[in-house]
């Protein structure tokens, strides 16, 4: 799953972009984040409202630790035009990774639920779920 640094970055972001408050720093002693936690995190964490292209979805996998999965993934995002934001990794454990893509589906070549099924129906994908719309 995602860090829980990197959730509370994007509220971070979001505190500053609404003036609620003033600093980083201030932000980050608000919500309990160390700043070079935010720091880390901040280029590749945002709000979904940030996007102003198309409709963002965020998907969780569950991925096989084996050569090539993850590609298979990206490949058939590229191929149904789906215009990939961030994409994070976590380190596997019990042979298994969890995956995070943030994309943009605004040019998406049929439907997200027709997406979704092909996803999970690559070799390796062990599960695929949107844990975020905007």
């Amino acid at each position: 799953m995602l860090p829980e640094a990197a959730r509370l970055t994007a509220v971070v972001k979001e505190m500053l972009a609404r003036g609620e408050a003033a600093t980083v720093g201030e932000a980050c002693v608000t919500v309990g984040l160390s700043r070079s936690a935010f720091y880390k995190y901040r280029d590749n964490v945002f709000p979904f409202n940030e996007t102003s292209r198309g409709r963002v979805i965020t998907v969780r996998f569950k991925l096989a630790h084996r050569r090539g999965v993850l590609h298979g993934v990206i490949g058939l995002l590229a191929v149904r035009h789906a215009n990939i934001l961030t994409i994070y990794q976590g380190l596997p454990t019990d042979g298994l990774a969890d995956v995070h893509a943030t994309f943009e589906t605004e040019a998406l070549e049929g439907s997200i639920e027709s997406l979704m099924r092909d996803l999970g129906a690559l070799d390796g994908v062990v599960q695929s779920e949107i844990v975020g719309r905007s």
